[in-house]
């Protein structure tokens, strides 16, 4: 049976070609994202080894926001056997830009450049800073972002706000530490580096020796309010920190892994299923000759272990090569991760990616290989396979009823009875999507009959003869035609979702963002630690161009032993009030938002302590409860001058800005600007500018999504293809029959064409209908106050796009059976 099984293979190979393109793009897909993790995390490991190389022993305070003293330095220093000990700061210090503000969103980071054999800092133009307390290095991508070169002057602000000029003498690379990547660096000498953040000691003692026993030795002179660990424990622990984005990322590049493979499956599955029914006369004739069931089993299966191998190790050296590209693409955009590692194969990528293509290959041809076996020796006196006839019987319905109830069930349970956004709710209504999805599975080969009829009525009215007969030919076979579109449905499925979810979460920000953000213009300061000056509102208030201005003001304070924000405001306010009445907000009283009063247990007419700065515990009873959903309001709100009292003189946390009707927005924001002129940190908003930014973020994140669902797009329509290809050698005496008739070349290619149109619509609608009920389901149940949208024009796309996709997909097959000879044709059987 080896050799028969063997000889199968080289007579089919190129039937199995498509079959082993969708292995290859899948097991590629896999493997490339475990390269892609390997060769990254790899380039983590070598950074933090080779900066943790030059530390012998490392002293880090043990509670998060604390600090080493210097006493703890001094001590450290005059450990027996530590040659060399330095302390390292890092704390925010803005960097002002050629504007005259600070530069992004949070401050920059300041931290000490030592020098000597303890520098874990990576110069790549100019040099440190050395002992010159004028000298400055910046990050190498704030640098380039900012227009800032060697030599140039720049601007910092100290922890009172005060502005230091320094000559940038070099330009540094952040490496594996994604924070200082994210607010960008600059470096000082540790000097002055404690001069302008105001730190009074360290965040981390490095420290250089030999002597046996030093991290012993080290923790006993740093004491029990300091955490001790060798060269090797900090460098694991700053891999294991560094690499965590990127182990999300691989997850979620998985996820769509697995959909792509699932989308193979269902090819293969096809693709076995179809070669198994053309080769019944081959079955019933090895049957006759003596093969036993088991052999006839395992013959199918060997062919399935070959091909499974040979495009899982394709796929594998595919995936090698999307890595590498990968890493490019990402060195080009200069991201912030070390893509210059080497790209080198790893057994077990290899590994996991042959056991992923053999697995998925095998599992999917198990049930054509079980259909193969019921092949009775009398097939063989057939001249031709048998048409095999589709029956719905009472168990089918029976199970899609069944799976259609609990997923409907399940997923309502999700939407309906548990808390928007929570995991736990996700997950429940994922379940019931997948329970819903397997019974339109089970009934697919029912709905692939009345689909076609209402899918195919225009194309066969349209193109006459051709059109009848392909779609007559569509619904023929249902369940091979229900296999094959339901890998397109998946895709289309998972594009419609998207879709609809990205549309959705829009228009629920963009509500939301008028409920919160129902003003002009906001003021706030960057990272928002300094505050808006109050001085800034009262210019503004004598402003004619602007109707209003409102201050909010908090500041953190304990209430019942946990941490909440206190302020107040000045202007006008009108909060959406639960309970209770905000007017006439006296000294001793409290206003509440409804999920701090819920968490305190308390109600209007109760008292709160709250302990203060200046005043000490006090007590406040509660005179309203307010909707926090929507409100700009603080967790407790007292009134402003009992809030003065309490706390010392807290700036302007944010300051919310109208513009006076007929004013031009122009005019008004050059009035804003010029108040705010004198204070860099200070930055402007408007709600078109946080509009306009996150609809960047969305459109980034649906067009990165797309792409990755792509991958599972073209397997499909490779399935499409192969269907078509493996149905035109299965029709060869009826094609001849039809050229016979008088249907000419062309008019055969459009019946093939017109086919693959009716089987892509198909799985096209199929898709877009479960799309927009998930598409719902997930939107209800991740976004609280959802307000649902559908984009229309992308999922007309959607279906235009799926039938467009399935005539191409019909091209190469349709070509084929058009040049076939009508006399050869008729002579095979």
């Amino acid at each position: 049976m080896l050799k028969t099984a063997l000889a199968g293979l080289r007579a089919h190979r190129l039937r199995l070609l498509l079959t082993s393109v969708a292995i290859m793009l899948g097991v590629g897909f896999i493997a490339g994202t475990f390269v892609l993790n390997d060769t990254i995390q790899a380039g983590f490991t070598e950074r933090v080894t080779a900066d943790a190389d030059k530390v012998d022993v490392a002293v880090l305070p043990k509670d998060p926001d604390g600090v080493l003293s210097e006493e703890i330095l001094a001590r450290v220093r005059a450990v027996a056997g530590v040659t060399e000990a330095q302390g390292l700061v890092r704390a925010p210090a803005p960097l002002l830009g050629k504007d005259g503000k600070a530069v992004g969103s949070v401050p920059t980071t300041a931290v000490s450049i030592v020098r000597g054999p303890l520098d874990r800092s990576t110069i790549v133009a100019g040099s440190g800073p050395g002992t010159d307390d004028q000298a400055a290095v910046l990050d190498e991508n704030t640098a380039k972002r900012e227009g800032f070169r060697l030599g140039d002057t720049i601007t910092v602000l100290d922890g009172r706000q005060r502005e230091h000029t320094f000559t940038l003498v070099g330009l540094l690379d952040p490496g594996v530490d994604q924070e200082l990547a994210y607010t960008g660096v600059v470096g000082f000498t540790t000097a002055t580096a404690q001069r302008m953040t105001g730190v009074k000691g360290y965040d981390e003692i490095d420290v250089a020796g030999a002597a046996p026993g030093l991290k012993q030795a080290v923790a006993a002179a740093a004491g029990g309010a300091a955490v001790v660990k060798t060269g090797e424990e900090l460098a694991a622990d700053l891999a294991k920190a560094a690499g965590f984005e990127m182990r999300s990322l691989t997850m979620g590049l998985l996820m769509f892994g697995v959909v792509a493979m699932m989308v193979a499956a269902l090819v293969i599955y096809n693709t076995f299923g179809i070669l198994v029914a053309q080769r019944t006369r081959e079955m019933a004739l090895l049957r006759c000759i003596g093969a036993t069931r088991g052999q006839v089993f395992g013959s199918v299966l060997l062919e399935s272990v070959v091909v499974g191998l040979i495009a899982a190790g394709l796929g594998v050296a595919i995936g090698y090569g999307l890595a590498a590209l990968a890493l490019a693409v990402l060195g080009a955009l200069d991201v912030q991760l070390p893509t210059d590692a080497a790209v080198t194969p790893e057994p077990v990528t290899i590994a996991i990616g042959l056991a992923v293509g053999l697995v998925v290959t095998v599992g999917a041809a198990l049930l054509p290989a079980r259909s193969a076996t019921r092949v009775p020796p009398v097939a063989a006196l057939r001249t031709q396979a048998e048409e095999q006839t589709f029956r719905t019987g009472a168990l089918r319905w029976s199970f899609a009823a069944l799976f259609l109830l609990a997923g409907m069930g399940t997923t309502g349970f999700g939407v309906w009875g548990m808390p928007p956004g929570a995991p736990p709710t996700m997950f429940v209504v994922m379940a019931g999507g997948a329970l819903t999805f397997l019974s339109v599975l089970i009934l697919g080969p029912v709905l692939v009959r009345p689909l076609s009829a209402a899918v195919g009525r225009i194309p066969a009215r349209l193109f006459g003869v051709p059109g009848r007969l392909a779609l007559d030919n569509s619904a023929r076979n249902p369940r091979r035609a229900a296999t094959t579109t339901v890998a397109l449905t998946i895709g289309v499925t998972l594009m419609t979702l998207i879709s609809v979810l990205s549309a959705s979460t829009r228009v629920t920000v963009w509500t939301k963002l008028d409920e919160q953000f129902p003003v002009d213009y906001m003021l706030a300061a960057q990272g928002r630690e300094a505050g808006v000056p109050r001085s800034v509102a009262d210019e503004l208030r004598g402003e004619p161009e602007l109707a209003s201005v409102l201050q909010i003001r908090e500041t953190p304070a304990k209430v019942a032993g946990h941490g909440y924000d206190i302020g107040t405001f000045h202007g006008t306010v009108t909060p959406e009030v639960v309970a209770g009445s905000m007017s006439g907000l006296a000294e001793g009283q409290v206003a509440l938002l409804d999920h701090a009063a819920e968490k305190l247990g308390v109600r209007v007419g109760d008292t709160v302590r709250v302990t203060t700065e200046r005043a000490g515990t006090v007590p406040l009873r509660v005179v309203a409860v307010l909707n926090g959903t929507n409100s700009s309001l603080p967790a407790l709100t007292v009134a402003e001058r009992p809030f003065d009292t309490y706390f010392d003189e807290v700036p302007d946390t944010t300051v919310l800005i109208n513009i006076r009707d007929g004013v031009p927005p122009d005019r008004a924001r050059q009035v804003v600007e010029a108040a705010i002129a004198a204070y860099p940190t200070v930055q402007l908003a408007s709600s078109t500018e946080v509009r306009g930014q996150f609809d960047e973020t969305l459109d980034m994140l649906l067009m990165i999504i797309t792409g990755l669902l792509g991958l599972a797009i073209l397997i499909s329509l490779l399935g499409i293809a192969n269907t078509l290809s493996l149905s035109v050698h299965e029709r060869t005496r009826e094609s001849a029959l039809l050229r016979a008739l008088g249907l000419t070349r062309p008019q055969l290619r459009r019946m093939l064409s017109i086919e693959a149109l009716v089987l892509g619509l198909i799985g096209a609608l199929v898709g877009v209908v479960l799309g927009l009920a998930y598409g719902w389901a997930a939107v209800m149940s991740m976004l609280d106050g959802a307000v649902l949208s559908v984009p229309v024009p992308q999922v007309v796309l959607f279906v235009a796009l799926s039938g467009v996709a399935g005539v191409v997909a019909a091209v190469l097959p349709a070509r084929r059976a058009a040049r076939a000879s009508i006399v050869g044709a008729l002579a095979i059987g």
